[in-house]
């Protein structure tokens, strides 16, 4: 499970410009045009479920089927797993328990772990808190350093309390704490371990006790009830091939273990915009007062789990997740008093985010455009590492290339790693996302520029020194 920010988000996002009106949420037609793109031209799931929520009331537009082999149509009580939409649930249950005073949100994460079995990384003289962990800010990176599973398609197996704090305790913070943003697993794993550590009760009983039961969220939960699971869309990766559809987080649940529907997130998404009365709106207020730097800078800020993108006056708070075969949606515009979930059966780069955005704010682009086809030609190796080397294509959009054995790697700065494929000498294809790389060269130096093509723009990358 990474971040997977959205390609097309971090490499397009300087062009998502004018004075947004707010959101102009399109007629159920105009999105089911959307989904069938998605699903019949794009080829990226099988099944896509798009809920909208305003004062008017709530209303489900879905596409597509359960799975390749499974013709059942997909609709709002349809089950996926959401992934990190987990974080939004975990930090709500963090802002929930400062409201009552059971934590402050300056409180070090170290005040509530035994000092005798796990010595959390300092720097500075400062200690990490758990506003640094809501936020994405403390130092810690994407995934532990020591993972036990060899198994891709569930990497956290196995993944015990005693494995996070051997990590943690021998773990470097490359930074000053709170000081920039790294999308960070392990850290809101531990943030859920904290606060069942504070209140003595497991983390995902704490979530439902607090949250999904009180909002009636019946299919929000870790772990598949039978109900659930006769209702689970199948799972597949990019091209559209099985995949396990559960994976096995162990202590880092609080980092993406819930599994959910559309109809329960509008439910979610109710009490967050006040149409349903819900005790638990002074937290969910809460959780956007703090703010700090986001990762694509300066159009997004991080609040506690939501990322804020600012366009103009108009703010669209939102969160997503990709994990084990599905990509998932989630977001709002306080405003305007709107909300949009989009969920879809397969872990591809985009899912249906860029649809959620769009109905969000309509000045973010959807890609609608239909793949060509590419085909893979071998290059040798002599070649392709003249493109080794980091690429710079904002101050905050940094891609570093490897090569392993007859591929290059492409690797972003939170973390997402992505396969590129040869088609000429100097041009690569993704099979992850419809985004090409060409590189500039002269003579048989290394390149000196990458020019990332998607969606119909350009946008070039600088080679900088490591």
């Amino acid at each position: 499970m990474s971040r997977c920010v959205v390609f097309i988000l971090l490499f397009a996002a300087a062009n998502w410009a004018g004075a947004s009106q707010g959101p102009v949420i399109r007629d159920d037609e105009a999105i089911r045009k959307m989904l069938s793109t998605r699903v019949d031209l794009q080829k990226q799931a099988t099944g896509i479920v798009v809920g909208v929520i305003d004062s008017m009331g709530s209303r489900i537009v879905s596409y597509g089927t359960m799975g390749l082999s499974d013709r059942r149509p997909v609709n709002g009580d349809t089950v996926f797993d959401v992934g990190s939409i987990t974080k939004v649930l975990t930090a709500l249950l963090l802002a929930d328990m400062a409201q009552r005073g059971e934590v402050s949100l300056d409180d070090p994460a170290a005040k509530y772990l035994d000092a005798k079995k796990v010595k959390l990384p300092e720097r500075g003289g400062k200690q990490i808190t758990l506003i640094d962990l809501a936020t994405h800010t403390s130092g810690l990176p994407l995934r532990p350093t020591n993972l036990v599973s060899k198994d891709p398609n569930d990497k956290y197996r196995g993944y015990t309390v005693d494995l996070m704090y051997e990590c943690l305790s021998s773990f470097t913070l490359p930074r000053d704490i709170g000081t920039k943003y790294e999308y960070s697993n392990i850290g809101y794993g531990l943030l859920g371990h904290v606060l069942e550590k504070r209140m003595g009760k497991p983390y995902g009983g704490l979530v439902e006790s607090r949250i999904t039961q009180p909002l009636e969220m019946k299919d929000t939960h870790i772990g598949l009830n039978s109900a659930m699971k006769s209702r689970m869309a199948a799972g597949y990766n990019n091209e559209l091939t099985p995949i396990p559809s559960e994976w096995h987080f162990g202590v880092l649940q609080s980092a993406g273990a819930f599994s959910s529907t559309a109809n329960d997130l509008l439910k979610f998404l109710g009490a967050v915009l006040g149409f349903k009365q819900s005790p638990l709106q002074p937290a969910m207020k809460s959780m956007l007062d703090i703010r700090r730097p986001g990762g694509m800078q300066p159009s997004t800020q991080i609040a506690l789990a939501w990322n804020v993108y600012i366009d103009g006056e108009q703010e669209v708070v939102w969160k997503n997740g990709s994990v084990g075969g599905y990509r998932s949606f989630i977001g709002f515009d306080p405003k305007a008093g709107v909300g949009v979930v989009a969920l879809a059966n397969a872990q591809t780069a985009v899912g249906a985010d860029d649809i959620g955005l769009h109905l969000l704010d309509e000045h973010i682009p959807v890609d609608l455009h239909i793949p060509k086809p590419h085909k893979e030609i071998s290059i040798r190796p002599e070649i392709l590492d003249r493109y080794i080397g980091r690429y710079q294509f904002s101050p905050t959009d940094i891609m570093t290339v490897t090569r392993e054995g007859n591929h290059l790697i492409g690797q972003l700065l939170d973390g997402q790693r992505f396969e590129m494929f040869a088609e000429g000498e100097h041009d690569f294809f993704m099979k992850i996302a419809e985004a090409q790389v060409s590189f500039e060269s002269s003579g048989e130096g290394p390149a000196k520029v990458a020019v990332w093509h998607q969606g119909g723009k350009d946008q070039r990358g600088e080679r900088i020194e490591n």
